[in-house]
């Protein structure tokens, strides 16, 4: 049932040391997208004062996740959600931070809605959304790596994309985030760090 993504093996660490400086000491932290469940369990293994919930609407992601977590054995990782970006409502309560990992670039425009939307709703004032993967900004030429990226994913489907990161921020300052922290980070991706206000 476990699956593994050869790109967590690359990122992990360099993303647990962005989430050690904005994650808050203690709480419960809302996963979106898990995917494999590696992410989730490497984060938690290395702050285990907070709660992962990860989560993801494809099946398999969801008994990759749980496999893992048995596999490791930590308690502070939740049986993982079925839940979409763009649903609306989350059956969950008490979040204090929310992380998506490479969804947003690879989903609809109406998923990263959605997302920024439920987590205006969900999070408390100063609460966390931690956004990651590789974004165009204005003024700054993207790689020709991220514009091969961005030309394979709309051709497999046109709803998908690289996102231009100010009109994520827009997005996200309609629903009562902060200007985000922007963090570069290897192979052309950024951490984008938004707190609720």
């Amino acid at each position: 049932m476990k699956r593994e993504a050869p790109a967590v093996a690359r990122n992990r660490d360099p993303i647990l040391d962005v989430l050690r400086r904005y994650l808050p000491p203690k709480g419960l932290v809302l996963e979106f997208a898990s995917g494999t469940g590696e992410h989730a369990m490497h984060f938690a293994a290395a702050l285990p004062a907070l709660t992962f919930q990860p989560s993801d609407p494809n099946e398999s992601a969801r008994a990759s996740i749980d496999a893992w977590a048995q596999t490791r054995g930590l308690a502070n990782v939740r049986p993982a959600l079925a839940l979409d970006a763009s649903a609306g409502e989350w059956p969950v309560d008490g979040v204090a931070a929310i992380l998506c990992i490479n969804m947003i670039h690879i989903s609809p425009w109406a998923a990263t809605v959605g997302l920024i939307e439920g987590a205006g709703d969900a999070l408390p004032s100063g609460g966390v959304l931690f956004l990651y993967g590789p974004y165009r900004r204005g003024g700054v030429p993207t790689a020709p790596s991220n514009e091969a990226f961005d030309a394979d994913l709309r051709s497999r489907n046109a709803d998908w994309g690289l996102r231009q990161l100010e009109e994520v921020e827009v997005l996200a300052q309609r629903h009562g985030f902060g200007a985000p922290t922007v963090i570069e980070m290897p192979a052309n991706n950024l951490s984008v760090v938004f707190r609720k206000t």
